[in-house]
């Protein structure tokens, strides 16, 4: 599957630095191409399912207080 378009508008592009992951939940900390951290708390099957790992680059989706994934 790939995505050819989404309503989410924040959106921000970057590699990810470092995965925290726990039995149920994981964090996924994105950095930005500008530099910034993006911090995702994500299922670690999601985790798995998406294939994350360290230097990944990935769109990170922002919208209202959740933050989810996108893999390229």
């Amino acid at each position: 599957m790939s995505i050819t378009a989404i309503n989410v508008r924040n959106q921000f592009r970057g590699t990810i630095k470092e995965i925290i992951e726990g039995s149920v939940v994981s964090e996924v900390d994105v950095i930005t191409r500008n530099g910034d951290i993006v911090t995702s708390v994500i299922t670690t099957r999601s985790v798995k399912d998406l294939g994350l790992e360290v230097g990944r680059e990935v769109v990170a989706l922002v919208k209202s207080t959740e933050v989810s994934i996108a893999t390229l």
